[in-house]
């Protein structure tokens, strides 16, 4: 799929920009879309800078309607790699949490994220070829997570449709490929739009990015990076649900004394 393009959404910061980074070094074109025009600009200048053909879209995928219109602008062209990976997240007691940031996290990393599944996988498998990566987390791995309960449930929906989707993908036969990225805490602009401060170290976003191009090559449906949050997530399974839900718990509160 060399002779295509790989887009990125969410890609004018943290792991998306890396991403791109990484896809351009592959040899890929690249199509980047987020919702700055100059972070997404400066991109682009480094990017051509060293050789690589790259455009950008400005969208809000926020909104169905942005969706579809990016769908609409590559429509003439053919998809090799689709990385979906716009998304944020919060942290709090529920009852105090901020219902419109969670609204729109929802739209942006449920409905934003289901749509384009939906509609690349569509193109894709008309070209009969490509690689779909979702950019989930670790949350999603987890039973639930008290204190940002509403990012651990848009992340386990990414998760579960993953997984669902690439199973009916496999039995059919087919030769696109679908998977998601599953890190714990990177070391990127998250922390602050989520109000947090992670309580374990993070990764660089360079390895996160670098690792799940590896990882997606060799068609592994499921990415967490590092060993700790592959421990981490398969106890989080194997313990009772309200014991998991618990000490996640524990550990997202930390993150409220330490920015209170």
């Amino acid at each position: 799929m060399k002779n295509s393009y790989a887009v990125v959404t969410g890609a004018s910061s943290g792991i998306g920009a890396e991403f791109a980074r990484c896809l351009a070094k592959e040899g890929y074109p690249l199509i980047l879309t987020a919702r700055r025009r100059d972070r997404l600009e400066e991109l682009e200048s480094e990017l051509k800078a060293q050789g690589t053909e790259c455009h950008i879209i400005t969208a809000d995928l926020s909104q169905k309607e942005e969706c579809y219109r990016l769908m609409e602008e590559l429509s003439g062209r053919t998809i090799g790699v689709f990385i979906n990976n716009a998304g944020f997240g919060d942290c709090g007691v529920f009852l105090e949490t901020d219902v419109d940031k969670e609204l729109d996290m929802i739209d942006v990393n449920v409905k934003a994220v289901h749509l384009l599944t939906k509609l690349v996988l569509r193109k894709m498998e008309k070209q009969d070829g490509g690689y779909l990566l979702n950019v989930a987390s670790s949350a999603g791995l987890f039973p639930s997570g008290p204190y940002m309960a509403t990012y651990y449930a848009t992340k386990s929906y990414v998760a579960s449709l993953t997984r669902a989707v690439a199973t009916e993908l496999k039995e059919i036969g087919s030769n696109v490929y679908i998977g998601a990225l599953c890190p714990g805490p990177v070391d990127t602009e998250f922390n602050s739009v989520a109000n947090v401060e992670f309580a374990l170290p993070g990764i660089t976003p360079e390895y996160c990015a670098a690792y799940a191009i590896k990882q997606m090559k060799r068609r592994k449906v499921i990415i967490v990076p590092t060993l700790t949050m592959k421990m981490a997530t398969v106890g989080g399974r194997i313990i009772p649900l309200a014991a998991s839900a618990r000490i996640t718990g524990h550990q997202q509160k930390k993150k409220l004394t330490k920015n209170s």
